[in-house]
């Protein structure tokens, strides 16, 4: 496999050799992930076995503080620890990096909040959705909420919940808005997810009826996007990082491990392997697959490049304790979309090569290809909206498409 090597210039020697471990500990998991990965998608949900086995290996860790026994890594690493596992399977992938970064978000929250979920259980996990409950009513010491968050990848196995809310004064005007933890006691799971790649992810609907939520456990998204948090421990440097930037970065990892499973699967399959109706019995004698192989293997290596170049700029503004301005901040989102777009593409292409045999159901190639179809159209990665958003800065006009940068 290719070793990318850029990096944020202030990383340690110490930070890259946990780096390599968490990655190696990834890869011995990608067999059994692999093994699994069939009934992942049938059962909709990961099993026990692969979530026992990630969770023995310190994955579910990698975002959450060291207080609480996490190892608080930074982004980079995510990245290639989340690329290992979508190599065996990009459902279990994508629902542990939702995870992990909703540990890195419960990371910027007050400190009572923090240990409202990690105090009394620290192996805790966190799924949920940004987007805002149906009503939000403000009362003593907090908020009645009610309302349901779709998608919340992993929530099948997690223990708190995260979702989004509005603060509305009496006309209707929005005061403030953020994010709200509650325990999955106090919610409700709709099976909600029915969907044709990605199946195992588990990314169904967090229902709240009238649930209480003390006024701790609310993160103002409006700060967050000026880098204004809750936590009062500023020396931790993962919870300095510039917020939605930090966000839309935790969903490129997967990507990049299923292109790259595409690309190994192809090409360990194309020798002697026919073309069917031409005169060639190996296909990796034809220039047409030689040339698709190196076409496709390019495109990965973009993927990775762009991607690991917005995980070293919200790396290093974390360690400086900087907020990067707005041009900046839209060259991450457009890097994390052209990252995905890159590993998409890299796919389709890859599958034309291998033939009509990528289809087989027995074939993995057709549920990477399902898979990266499917998460690649998450709105954080829209590749038209994060350039609009990117082209607003570069040219100095005033970004209106989302506050979110």
């Amino acid at each position: 496999m290719m070793d990318y090597i850029l990096d944020r210039p202030s990383s340690t020697d110490e930070e890259r050799a946990l780096r390599a471990s968490l990655v190696e500990q990834a890869r011995s998991l990608v067999p059994l992930l692999a093994a699994n990965s069939e009934r992942t998608e049938a059962e909709r949900r990961i099993p026990e076995e692969s979530i026992d086995a990630i969770r023995e290996a310190g994955i579910f860790r990698l975002m959450q503080p060291r207080r609480f026994g996490g190892l608080q890594t930074d982004f980079r690493t995510k990245l290639e620890v989340t690329r290992e596992l979508a190599r065996g399977c990009g459902s279990t992938a994508w629902a542990v990096s939702l995870m992990n970064g909703s540990s890195y978000l419960a990371g910027l929250w007050p400190e009572q909040a923090q240990k409202d979920v990690w105090g009394q259980n620290p192996d805790n996990r966190i799924a949920g959705a940004l987007t805002p409950a149906e009503r939000t009513e403000v009362v003593d010491g907090g908020f009645r909420i009610s309302g349901k968050w779709a998608y919340s990848s992993g929530c099948l196995h997690a223990q708190w919940g995260l979702g989004g809310i509005q603060i509305l004064d009496g006309a209707g005007e929005v005061l403030d808005q953020g994010l709200v933890l509650m325990p999955m006691s106090d919610l409700t799971i709709e099976d909600t997810w029915h969907v044709t790649g990605m199946r195992g992810t588990g990314s169904n609907t967090l229902v709240a009826e009238d649930v209480f939520v003390p006024e701790h456990r609310f993160l103002s998204a409006v700060k967050a996007v000026r880098n204004e948090f809750g936590t009062p421990f500023l020396d931790e440097v993962l919870y300095r990082s510039p917020f939605f930037p930090a966000t839309a970065i935790v969903r490129a990892g997967p990507h990049l491990g299923l292109a790259q499973a595409a690309l190994d699967r192809v090409v360990t399959k194309a020798p002697g392997k026919p073309i069917i109706y031409t005169r060639f019995t190996d296909r990796s004698e034809a220039a047409v697959t030689q040339i698709a192989v190196a076409k496709a293997a390019s495109l990965v290596d973009t993927a990775h490049l762009l991607a690991y170049r917005a995980a070293a700029d919200v790396d290093e503004a974390a360690h400086l304790g900087v907020v990067p301005d707005a041009r900046a901040r839209a060259r991450v989102r457009m890097d994390i979309a052209a990252s995905i777009v890159n590993a998409r593409e890299a796919i389709g292409m890859l599958v034309s090569a291998h033939g009509a045999a990528s289809f087989a159901e027995s074939e993995p190639l057709q549920r990477i290809w399902r898979d990266c179809e499917v998460a690649s159209r998450h709105a954080v990665g829209h590749s038209e909206i994060n350039a609009q958003l990117y082209g607003q800065a570069l040219l100095g006009v005033s970004i209106d498409v989302s506050p979110l940068v």
